[in-house]
């Protein structure tokens, strides 16, 4: 289970604080159930995302994580650009505690990331595709409780786009997800439930459809 209690979040700017993006935020994302985020551009999607990744912290408030919580898939932080996909990958192997089986999940890595020869060359040197790829299949590397993507669907070309659909679909039968996605289809597919981001504050709803009706009507139902 995520719980996020009373969140405020806003960034530093070179002319002080910026305006708040998350004002008030409260939820509680039980475990193995799927949702959708969804507000328009600015809304504050990946903020939250990232807070419930832990990658970022309140600026007020709490977030308790009382459960395994993947980083957030298609983040493109967490990855030491000197090194290389292959090294990348071991550290976090290292970091989990798979000393005895580096080999085969550096192996099951390499092939779901696709980028070929690049795993093995500075990651600096990746587009955002291609650190989105690594970052996906790193985390699937791994047994979390909830899997958090960012866009994670729409990385690559079709082919690779399909097997993340087929990752997702296994996901949804062990464990939670949380997901950001411009495409309904996507969230309809993946999500039963949605988070409606709207003017700083999330309205949750059990359904994901009424989440998009929501979304669309321009305001919180």
């Amino acid at each position: 289970m995520i719980e996020v209690i009373d969140v405020h979040k806003r960034y530093q700017t070179d002319h002080g604080p910026g305006p708040w993006v998350l004002r008030g935020v409260s939820l509680r994302i039980p475990p193995h159930t799927n949702v959708g985020l969804i507000g328009h551009n600015g809304a504050g999607k990946s903020t939250l995302l990232r807070l419930m990744g832990g990658v970022d912290e309140p600026t007020r408030g709490q977030v308790r994580r009382n459960c395994r919580v993947s980083w957030p898939m298609g983040f493109g932080g967490g990855l030491q650009g000197t090194l290389t996909g292959r090294q990348n990958a071991k550290f976090v192997c290292r970091v989990h505690g798979h000393e005895n089986d580096i080999a085969d999940r550096l192996a099951y890595i390499q092939d779901f990331a696709q980028i070929g020869a690049a795993f093995d060359e500075p990651v600096k040197t990746y587009s955002s595709g291609m650190k989105a790829r690594l970052q996906f299949a790193l985390s699937l590397a791994f047994d979390f409780d909830i899997y958090i993507s960012d866009e994670v669907t729409s990385t690559g070309d079709a082919a690779f786009q399909k097997k993340a659909a087929a990752a997702f679909k296994a996901l949804v039968h062990r464990a939670g997800l949380i997901m950001v996605s411009h495409s309904d289809a996507t969230l309809r597919q993946f999500c039963s439930a949605g988070i409606f981001l709207h003017q700083g504050q999330a309205h949750w709803f059990d359904n994901i459809d009424d989440a998009l009706a929501a979304y669309k009507q321009g305001v919180p139902a």
